[in-house]
């Protein structure tokens, strides 16, 4: 079981009047890159999180994983007259630990899985925009087991925090391009929660 990940005394505070645009540019390059981002990047409570996707009253936080990947859209043709335009189609992303070892993966569902095979589906109960437009919103999701037991058996509720990136393009979507999906980089903190 991975445990509890604390904040290192040498990661600066980050909230939304702290984040700059380079240095979200710098954690775009570093994901592109495949680089491992730290426990810098998955703290497990977060005084900048919204009370709305604060999880139920006895979860605990079990662990966190940055997510790696991409958010997948999909040209879709217009209804009602309007016009073609992106969609959101599902995430594909590789699961870290604090230490940039892989420790699973999340796709359509959503899903998360653990290298052990343990798997949990995920249902969105609440969602707020990121501190950043250009970032894909921050959730809490409720979640049931998919394949039981092992290390994701027991979680009941997942937070993504702290994203960069993933958002739906905001060109290239016309009636000769409806079908294309275009993959958008992202990155996340998830914190999975067990208990009631």
């Amino acid at each position: 079981m991975h445990t509890i990940l604390r904040r290192p005394a040498r990661c600066a505070a980050r909230g939304p009047a702290r984040a700059s645009a380079a240095a979200l540019a710098a954690v775009l390059a570093a994901a592109a890159g495949g680089a491992a981002l730290t426990a810098c990047a998955a703290r497990p409570a977060d005084p900048d999180v919204p009370a709305v996707l604060q999880p139920g009253a006895g979860a605990r936080a079990a662990f966190t994983l940055v997510g790696q990947g991409v958010q997948i859209y999909e040209c879709r043709a217009g209804t009602d007259g309007r016009a073609p335009a992106w969609a959101f189609v599902a995430p594909e992303a590789r699961l870290l630990d604090a230490q940039g070892r892989p420790a699973g993966e999340h796709g359509a569902g959503p899903f998360w899985q653990a290298r052990d095979g343990s798997r949990i589906v995920g249902k969105v109960q609440a969602r707020a925009d990121a501190p950043n437009a250009d970032a894909v919103p921050w959730l809490l999701l409720s979640t049931r087991a998919d394949a039981p037991g092992g290390e994701f058996g027991a979680v009941t509720q997942v937070q993504r925090v702290h994203t960069v990136g993933g958002v739906a393009p905001t060109d290239g979507c016309d009636a000769g391009s409806v079908g294309r999906r275009r993959p958008v980089r992202y990155r996340a903190d998830y914190r999975f929660f067990v208990g009631p």
